[in-house]
């Protein structure tokens, strides 16, 4: 696994096949920067479009490419807007009328 995690700058995708799962579990953990998309017991051929984000850690990208929902959060800041439909009767928080 080592050795996995090490050889390349990439780390798009990647699998691993086994019926233990301390070694489905060990893989995961030790191969966390591999692969942007990890697959267990299933071939790696890609991303799927619409459901999984594109990419990889290291030099293979973002995990946000075009047509990922992630891709969204780097083009946009959120924006809080709040709207009151009661009338303001006093300049005061509540909890300082409370002090009284």
């Amino acid at each position: 696994l080592q050795l996995c995690d090490n050889t390349s700058p990439y780390a798009l995708t990647g699998s691993i096949f086994s019926t233990c799962r301390y070694a489905v579990a060990t893989a995961n953990k030790l191969l966390r920067n591999a692969s942007g998309n990890f697959y267990i017991n299933d071939k790696c051929t890609g991303a799927v479009v619409g459901q999984q984000p594109f990419g990889g850690a290291r030099a293979s990208g973002t995990n946000d490419k075009a047509g990922a929902p992630l891709n969204l959060l780097r083009w946009v800041s959120a924006r809080t807007v709040k709207e009151n439909f009661v009338p303001i009767t006093t300049w005061k928080y509540p909890y300082l009328e409370q002090e009284k």
